[in-house]
C-alpha cells in the first residue's frame, strides 16, 4: 500500500528519527553502492519556482539510481483545466513517485487521493515538512541530539513555522515563536499545540537562551506584493548580533532560504560562526535521498 508524506503528521516521533539518522548514514556514504531507484522514475511537478528544493530532489534521484521528469504548470494539462484527479491517475500510469510543490495544500492533497504511487510534499502555502526534517537532521548533525532543544522562531508564521510547529507537537522539543500581530502561524495549527509550544510578543524573549534561533523572509513567495508593508511591520524583527549575543553561547541560526541579507537577518550573522545555514542547505540533498528510500519502497517491487 502505498503512502503519503503531505505533512509531518505523517509520521510518527520514530519515523522522524529513523528519517533522521538514514540522512546523516547517507551522508557518510551508505549508498555509494546502492541504487534502490535503478529502473525507476520520479516526477516533479512545480507551480512554485525552486533553487534547492528542485536541485536536491533531482539529485538526489540520480543518485539512487533513478530517473527524473519535471514539468512545470504550463507543462501539464491543469493548465488548461483538466481536472487534478485525471492527471493524478494518469501520472500515476506512469511514474514511480511524486514529488508534488504547490499553492494550496487541499490541492496537494487531491491529488495524493487519486494517486496510486506515493506523493511528496515539496511545499504548500500551509507547510513544507521536508524543509523540516533537512532542518532537524542538520540540527542532530550539529549538537549530536534533539533532546532538551529550545527553538526560537523569529518572524513571519509562515509554512515553515507551522512545520516547526508540527515538528515540536511530534517530537516534544521546546518552540518559542515570536511573530508580529497578524502574522502568526496557521490558527487551525496553533489550536492543536502542546505547552511546549508558545507564542511571545517580542524576538528578545525567544531568542533568550535558545539553542536554535530560526528566521525566514518576511514576505514568502506569492506575498511579494506585500513586501513594502511588511517590512514597515517587522522592523525590529531582525536577526542580528544583538539578538544572537541572548542565546545560549552555541546557538545554531538558521535561514531556508533564499534570504534578504539586511532584511530578516544581518550579513554579519548569516557569515559567522553560529550560522549552519548553509550545511542546513546541503542536508536537503541527503534527506531527501533517506525520503525516497522510505517512501517509494512501497512502489517497487
Amino acid at each position: 500500500m502505498k503512502k503519503d508524506l503531505l505533512t509531518l503528521w505523517d509520521l510518527t516521533k520514530e519515523d522522524i528519527v529513523a528519517i533522521i539518522k538514514r540522512g546523516e548514514e547517507i551522508k557518510k556514504g551508505s549508498l555509494k553502492s546502492v541504487k534502490p531507484l535503478d529502473g525507476h522514475t520520479v516526477g516533479l511537478v512545480f507551480d512554485k519556482s525552486s533553487t534547492r528544493t528542485r536541485v536536491s530532489f533531482e539529485v538526489a534521484i540520480h543518485k539512487l539510481g533513478g530517473s527524473a521528469i519535471f514539468l512545470t504548470p504550463s507543462d501539464t494539462q491543469i493548465a488548461r483545466g483538466e481536472p487534478i484527479k485525471d492527471t493524478a491517475r494518469v501520472l500515476s500510469s506512469y511514474l514511480d513517485g511524486l514529488i508534488y510543490r504547490t499553492y494550496a495544500q487541499e490541492q496537494l492533497e487531491e491529488f495524493a487521493r487519486w494517486s496510486s504511487i506515493p506523493v511528496i510534499n515539496a511545499l504548500t502555502d500551509l507547510c513544507h515538512p521536508c524543509q523540516v526534517l533537512s532542518d532537524l537532521m542538520t540540527v542532530d548533525e550539529n549538537r549530536g541530539n534533539l533532546d532538551s532543544l529550545m527553538v526560537a522562531w523569529i518572524g513571519d508564521g509562515n509554512n515553515v513555522a507551522n512545520s516547526w510547529i508540527n515538528a515540536a507537537n511530534i517530537l516534544k522539543f521546546n518552540l518559542t515563536m515570536a511573530c508580529p500581530e497578524g502574522y502568526l502561524p496557521n490558527p487551525d495549527i496553533l489550536a492543536n499545540t502542546s505547552s511546549n509550544v508558545k507564542l511571545v510578543s517580542t524576538p528578545q524573549e525567544a531568542a533568550a537562551n535558545a539553542n536554535v534561533i530560526y528566521t525566514d523572509v518576511w514576505a514568502s513567495m506569492g506575498k511579494e506584493d506585500e513586501s513594502e508593508q511588511r517590512i514597515e511591520d517587522f522592523n525590529g524583527w531582525q536577526v542580528n548580533q544583538s539578538l544572537i549575543d541572548l542565546a545560549d553561547k552555541d546557538v545554531m541560526v538558521m535561514h531556508c532560504l533564499p534570504a534578504h541579507r539586511g532584511e530578516e537577518i544581518t550579513d554579519e550573522v548569516m557569515e559567522g560562526p553560529k550560522s549552519i545555514i548553509f550545511a542546513q542547505a546541503e542536508n536537503k540533498l541527503y534527506l531527501h535521498q533517506a525520503i525516497l528510500e522510505k517512501y517509494l519502497k512501497f512502489k517497487v517491487t
